[in-house]
């Protein structure tokens, strides 16, 4: 049964719309009834009032296998659901977006996997994507595509509609030329990206390879800065994502927050101990084993021990059915295993390991009672984690301990930063923290906060839209 087309005739042409892969709405249980419900995060955040005033659609997934487009309203906002099939979960998503893209595209952390039988779904699944999107828009309308699982909508939307201004934006690193380069569907790749009018990417060297690739295989003319396709110019430009400061600062000064940080310092064991913390999706990028390995290298010298400090990890689950996710799932389950048996004792333990969502809430409360935020990725877009634990501590308080390899090191240059390949490094960066003097601890926060609140999400949005409209 061939998946049904959208409907042209049953949408509003909008001047703005909004492609991600998923929905900003999630469907939850309210008792007997499902309802939706906004879902976390600042992409959301940022483009939800925009979308309200415009009268704008957001296209996208909703998470289930299906055959047919639905549409529905939610407080202003036209949500366009394109559907997936159940193989195409397998070949699109789990596969050539998963598998292939983004191990590639972190740096080969995990090698790559290259199947022709993938690539065939992530073309059709683009064109169905960039269909919904043509058969919405209004006429010279503003699209913004994102995130690496719509990497050839620009291309087939700049011809299916001419007229339109087309943006991307890159949420995860773009590889360098070595890496890039064994991709079999290279130029496929950035042909689509080019149709682009602004393609965005969180860092300036993300976007200098880019042009570079760019020039290289496809028949491109320019420079790093812009680029010449078939009569048209392109923008290759950074626009470092960013968090809702205000929200997580207000939600910080709360006082059920505040309470419930008290309650679970009590229970990790007082004011006298301190505070070690990991908030990660559960995913090989993040560096998660190698960061408990170091912390049990941190025991095992004697410089502290668990009377001193704990670690709390929060895992949040992540494609499980990918087989190298498992894995991982296994080996940090059986690290955290390891160090408890070795350091811990009745009733007290060196390592809390929570594998689960939480809460907004709880995750604010856990930013505010941590007195060390470890984020170190062997490599990342740009994590937002590491700004939402600064835009909590409204006392200046705390210490960030974060990877040079992810995006936010290039803003958050007063955090302690380590190689997350180097276990030695992240131990003594990690002693290090603990023994940073009141003065010196405030003195980074206050900076770090200052940052953050001033390159918030919101002025990212309007970056890019500003470049967009002048591109």
């Amino acid at each position: 049964m061939p998946i049904e087309p959208v409907d042209a005739q049953s949408h509003a042409r909008r001047s703005l719309v909004v492609m991600a892969n998923r929905l900003p709405v999630r469907q939850v249980q309210r008792g007997q009834n499902l309802t939706w419900e906004w879902s976390p995060g600042g992409l959301v955040s940022a483009l939800a009032p925009v979308l309200t005033r415009s009268e704008g659609v957001w296209i996208g997934w909703n998470g289930r296998p299906g055959r047919t487009s639905t549409s529905f309203q939610f407080e202003g906002i036209e949500n366009l659901s394109v559907p997936l099939r159940t193989q195409e979960i397998d070949d699109f998503y789990n596969g050539f977006s998963n598998r292939t893209i983004w191990p590639l595209y972190h740096d080969a952390v995990r090698w790559p996997e290259y199947h022709r039988i993938w690539w065939k779904p992530y073309v059709e699944v683009n064109r169905r994507f960039a269909e919904a999107a043509a058969s919405v828009a209004a006429p010279k309308a503003t699209v913004w595509v994102h995130d690496y699982h719509f990497q050839l909508v620009p291309g087939m939307l700049r011809e299916m509609r001419p007229d339109l201004k087309i943006g991307f934006f890159l949420h995860i690193p773009f590889p360098p030329q070595e890496l890039f380069s064994q991709l079999p569907w290279r130029r496929q790749i950035l042909e689509g990206l080019l149709g682009s009018d602004v393609v965005g990417f969180q860092t300036r060297t993300a976007a200098q390879n880019f042009a570079r690739l760019a020039r290289r295989y496809t028949a491109t003319g320019g420079n790093d800065r812009e680029l010449r396709h078939k009569g048209r110019t392109i923008v290759p430009a950074s626009f470092p994502i960013s968090i809702d400061f205000q929200h997580f600062d207000s939600l910080a000064r709360t006082s059920a927050v505040n309470a419930r940080a008290q309650h679970l310092r009590r229970v990790l064991g007082g004011e006298g101990r301190r505070i070690i913390l990991g908030v990660d999706r559960l995913d090989y990028t993040k560096g998660i084993d190698v960061r408990l390995k170091a912390f049990r290298e941190l025991l095992r010298s004697k410089a502290v021990t668990i009377e001193d400090c704990v670690f709390v990890q929060c895992a949040v689950p992540s494609r499980e059915k990918v087989v190298q996710y498992a894995d991982l799932k296994r080996r940090v389950e059986q690290t955290v295993g390891e160090i408890n048996g070795e350091f811990g004792s009745v009733g007290r333990v060196a390592v809390h390991y929570l594998h689960r969502n939480l809460p907004i809430e709880e995750l604010v409360a856990l930013y505010r009672l941590a007195d060390v935020m470890v984020v170190t990725p062997f490599r990342d877009g740009m994590n937002l984690i590491a700004k939402e634990y600064v835009a909590s501590r409204t006392e200046n308080t705390g210490v960030l301990v974060l990877s040079e390899f992810a995006g936010a090191a290039q803003e958050l240059r007063r955090a302690l930063l380590v190689n997350p390949h180097d276990v030695d490094g992240i131990v003594s960066t990690l002693e290090r923290s603990l023994r940073l003097s009141q003065e010196e601890t405030r003195r980074r926060m206050r900076w770090l906060r200052r940052v953050v609140q001033k390159h918030d999400v919101f002025a990212w949005a309007d970056s890019f839209f500003e470049a967009l409209k002048d591109g």
